[in-house]
């Protein structure tokens, strides 16, 4: 792999570029000559995280792993015809490591089982309290690590301003009630900007392009909190008595969809959603009026009224005397009353076709298959990060030391080859080719890869004793029922 040296700092379409400093290495370093392949230059300075869609760039590697894996396996970039063992090795390697999280994925996916809302099995098996607890806890950290190493950044439920917004994209209002959920986890991968247009009737109607901010992968997990819960918090935050905070839940709770259950765990996986939309992905989410939509409606509707009450009001006076045309005439009142009323429901209701549209198109997976997926692009990004720390280390001396330029050498690299700004981490798939015994480290930190052939018969061995060292079941959580018949969800 031939890196040059950094001229400056890596730019993104339509996003600012950090600046370059110095970044000399360590005296103990070797000779900047023999390193003329890693690309010295120090990184672009850190990008302020108050704004994650100015950010110039992303730890996920948004590249294909054929394209990597072509560009990495070139001959002219292995000595004596090696690129042959290379590509072997890197198979090997996809491999083993989609293997891993095969794994993980059916340990996980057994843990979820009690939680999902998706099953069709027979429930045999009964759980106390502490024990779905300890389940729960299980499963949300097992599908956290498989974002973080799927390259997903975590959006913490209290930066608000991320999450709850005042106006859609799409020209919805939506609120949604952040303290309905016990368990909340909300993570992006990819972001951008993405240009629509509309109407501005302040210019006569005339159409304008608008920028909107997107995720390009959006995962949320959420639990709802138990009405006891639910209700044991309102009366701590709000100081209500137990019957006024039970009413105000229930009121909540009636715009909650009745297959939403309290025992459930909730996996939802979008692609391009806005980020003023991040609100739809909710169950409890309620589309209000926007001001415009207040003004333009309550305008109408009080002028067609007004409008019909003046028209009509003579009507019942003269025909006060006769009963049957002044009951029409209030029956006329009455309509007019009803059509405006009408234009409201109306309104609400083309937002709520918008909504559901919108959700119908952007969603990518629910509950049991948002982990497989996330275990599929966990492995993909991991291997793409070891490929690309191997092909350095195979052909050249390093050690720990060296790590922070190889680490700018492989962003140089991607940046030139694929156009891509990334944030690559060195460490991390450092430490799995250790894990896996093709890189060792010396006591004094110098690392010593195996050779591709060396290191794809290394694999070969593994795979050849993978099920002897599959770890032993652990003692089951929960009591099997006695009776074999069950019961189903």
């Amino acid at each position: 792999m031939t890196m040059a040296a950094d001229q400056g700092s890596v730019k993104s379409s339509g996003q600012p570029s950090g600046q370059p400093t110095s970044a000399p290495l360590s005296p103990s370093s070797p000779p900047a000559s023999r390193w003329r392949w890693l690309g010295l230059a120090s990184k672009a300075s850190p990008v302020n995280d108050a704004d994650i869609f100015t950010a110039a760039r992303e730890r996920f590697l948004s590249v294909t792993k054929a394209a990597l894996f072509d560009r990495l396996t070139k001959p002219d970039l292995w000595p004596n015809g090696t690129h042959l063992n290379a590509r072997r090795l890197f198979r090997y390697l996809d491999y083993w490591r989609q293997q891993q999280y095969s794994i993980k994925m059916l340990g996980l996916n057994e843990s979820y089982e009690p939680f999902s809302p998706d099953t069709d099995l027979l429930v045999t098996r009964h759980f106390a309290h502490d024990e779905r607890v300890a389940l729960q806890k299980r499963v949300i950290a097992g599908v956290e690590q498989l974002m973080r190493q799927a390259n997903y950044t975590r959006i913490d439920p209290s930066q608000v301003n991320l999450i709850v917004t005042r106006d859609s994209a799409y020209g919805l209002d939506l609120s949604v009630d952040l303290d309905a959920f016990e368990e909340i986890l909300i993570y992006y991968r990819g972001v951008s900007i993405k240009t629509n247009s509309r109407r501005n009737y302040m210019k006569f109607g005339r159409k304008e392009e608008f920028d909107v901010p997107i995720f390009r992968r959006l995962c949320v997990i959420f639990k709802i909190r138990s009405f006891e819960d639910r209700v044991a918090l309102l009366m701590k935050q709000q100081g209500w008595a137990r019957p006024e905070a039970e009413k105000h839940v229930k009121k909540l709770r009636a715009h909650l969809p009745a297959e939403v259950k309290e025992g459930n765990v909730y996996m939802k996986l979008f692609r391009n959603i806005p980020r003023t939309d991040i609100e739809m992905v909710f169950p409890n989410t309620q589309v209000k009026f926007r001001l415009m939509d207040k003004v333009r409606l309550g305008a109408t509707a009080g002028g067609g009224l007004g409008f019909g009450i003046f028209t009509s009001a003579g009507k019942i006076a003269l025909l006060a005397s006769n009963p049957i045309g002044a009951a029409g005439a209030a029956l006329g009142i009455g309509g007019v009353a009803f059509r405006q009323a009408m234009s409201f429901v109306n309104q609400k209701q083309r937002y709520m076709v918008v909504m559901a549209q919108n959700l119908y198109f952007l969603s990518m997976a629910d509950n049991g298959s948002v982990i497989v997926e996330l275990a599929a692009r966990a492995a993909e990004e991991d291997i793409k990060e070891e490929w690309l720390l191997y092909a350095i280390l195979a052909k050249a001396e390093a050690s720990r030391a060296d790590l922070p330029a190889i680490d700018r050498a492989i962003e140089k690299w991607l940046s030139e080859q694929f156009g891509v700004p990334i944030d690559f981490d060195v460490e991390d798939a450092l430490a799995r080719l250790i894990a896996d015994g093709i890189v060792t480290e010396a006591p004094d930190g110098k690392f010593t890869a195996l050779t591709p052939k060396a290191a794809a018969l290394h694999i070969d061995t593994k795979w050849d004793i993978l099920l002897d060292d599959l770890p032993l079941p652990g003692a089951m959580l929960g009591d099997e029922a006695a009776d074999a018949a069950g019961t189903l969800e």
